[in-house]
């Protein structure tokens, strides 16, 4: 490629404000998911100036994927998933070569205050970018896994520039095979189907996506469910076709129209706008079009079936030569070796069922034993979390003993002064009562003598009442006697002058 500075990558873009004119271009940020155009990507790759409507969400960073100055690709990157949304270009001639494969980083995703308007090495972004790593995927993240960095845009349908397809923001992982498979796929269907199809290409815009499923690279980066394409030919009489191709080894890619596949997407979007002239397309190009990807179907399988993958035969071509070179031309083989080959072939059919019986096996008594592992290590933290827990309790219920102490202890001396006051105050009443006693005996002694002298005149008068009572009664007594006296003698005289008048009335 030349100078390590040929890539100029990733520039994000504030693309609500800058597509309309507003806002500071050279001010880096992210991108608004509902912003109608990738800004100068939108005039290149998209169909209609328009990008896919329903798949941008607040997680979404919107790029317009840079080379030399020029506007290469767009993509919809995912921070949550840290994979590609999609990817979207232009059909371009074949590449004239292999690339250097520098797996580049996007600064500003990261770090949106960060001046770096191109993507650079992860090495060089470790001192120069902070929080390296929080939103997009690293080269370290695919170490010592089972998955490979798998572009949605491959560089060999990069026309020039294809240093510009190797960058994070355009891979996902995949795992050897698939990989491989989905670089053939693509250079046979854009071969034999696609590019025939709608004239030289210029007019075929691609968008290929990836499908997150819920397993991840090392618990960061999502592993694809399934891939996808959309191609849409923008000429009279044009056309529309989707592909799907799933994570298992044994699928091919499969055709499907665009409106079907819009419904395997999340939120039902629209990938080209009014589905890329509905209405004008020709049927039988696309009938064209399935009979080509019929055999580059029947390649695939062919291709699975044999022990040994080679490359399709439908990818001997340039953009196929800086994948993997060609197999050899057979020599012509005797009539003895056919036969052998013949007898031979149940026997090596049966090896390898072996063999994939075995590796299966070994596959899921591996995926068990980790299973358990991780149920252990998980019963294992679990254990120790409430550990901590209640460690932290006691030590926390200790420590508010501890507070508390000084607090119960001013409580306790308060309750013990003030005993002691009333210990104090009742002894002090109890000496008040004793000295009281005194002092009540010297004042009675003192006021006797004002009570005596007080107390003469009525008891003169009590005296002199009581002798005259005396006399009185003296006087009443001697008067009462005598007349009692006379009227006994009244009595006697009346009752002797009462028979001598009985007596002479009887001597008349």
């Amino acid at each position: 490629m030349g100078t390590a500075r040929l890539l100029a990558l990733g520039s994000l873009v504030a693309l609500a404000d800058w597509a309309s004119g507003k806002g500071d271009p050279g001010a880096p940020a992210l991108a608004n998911p509902e912003a109608p155009l990738f800004p100068l990507c939108g005039l290149l790759v998209f169909y209609a100036e328009t990008p896919p409507a329903g798949l941008a969400a607040d997680s979404h960073v919107k790029i317009c994927q840079r080379s030399e100055g020029a506007e290469r690709f767009a993509t919809l990157y995912s921070t949550r998933d840290r994979i590609p949304v999609y990817s979207a270009f232009r059909a371009a001639r074949p590449g004239a070569g292999g690339a250097e494969q520098r797996w580049l980083v996007e600064p500003q995703i990261d770090d949106p205050n960060s001046n770096l308007e191109e993507v650079i090495d992860e090495a060089d972004a470790i001192t120069s970018v902070n929080n390296l790593g929080s939103k997009q995927a690293l080269n370290t993240d695919y170490l010592d896994s089972d998955y490979q960095r798998g572009q949605l845009y491959p560089f060999p349908l990069s026309s020039d520039f294809p240093m510009a397809t190797f960058t994070l923001t355009n891979a996902a992982p995949m795992t050897p095979s698939f990989r491989e498979r989905w670089y053939m796929n693509l250079n046979s269907l854009m071969d034999q189907a696609l590019v025939p199809q709608c004239g030289n290409g210029e007019n075929l815009y691609i968008i290929t996506g990836a499908v997150p499923s819920d397993h991840k690279v090392k618990d960061k980066v999502t592993v694809p469910k399934f891939v996808w394409l959309a191609a849409c030919c923008a000429v009279p009489g044009g056309w529309a076709m989707g592909f799907v191709k799933h994570i298992q080894d044994g699928d091919v890619i499969e055709d499907v129209m665009v409106k079907d596949l819009e419904k395997l997407l999340p939120s039902n979007p629209q990938l080209f706008q009014n589905n890329c002239g509905e209405t004008e397309q020709d049927t039988e190009k696309m009938k064209k079009i399935l009979e080509m990807v019929n055999q580059v179907q029947d390649e695939e399988r062919t291709v699975q079936s044999k022990v040994i993958p080679v490359p399709l035969s439908s990818t001997k071509n340039k953009r196929s030569a800086v994948l993997s070179p060609e197999a050899p031309e057979e020599s012509s083989s005797s009539l003895l070796g056919k036969l052998m080959g013949i007898i031979a072939t149940p026997f090596i059919k049966l090896f390898q069922l072996i063999c994939y019986v075995m590796v299966g096996v070994l596959k899921y008594t591996v995926c068990f034993l980790w299973y358990l592992t991780k149920q252990a290590i998980n019963g294992i933290e679990s254990c120790l979390y409430h550990l901590g827990s209640a460690t932290v309790s006691y030590f926390m219920a200790i420590g508010e003993e501890l507070v508390s102490i000084p607090w119960k202890v001013l409580k306790v001396t308060a309750k013990i002064i003030r005993a002691i006051l009333r210990i104090l105050c009742c002894l002090l009443k109890a000496v008040c009562r004793v000295l009281g006693i005194p002092v009540r005996v010297i004042v009675d002694v003192a006021t006797f003598p004002v009570y005596t002298v007080g107390a003469i005149p009525i008891v003169c008068k009590d005296i002199a009442v009581g002798l005259g009572g005396t006399v009185s009664l003296l006087i009443d007594t001697a008067f009462g006697t005598m007349v009692g006296l006379c009227q006994v003698i009244f009595g006697i005289c009346k009752r002797i002058g009462y028979r001598i008048a009985f007596d002479n009335s009887g001597e008349l």
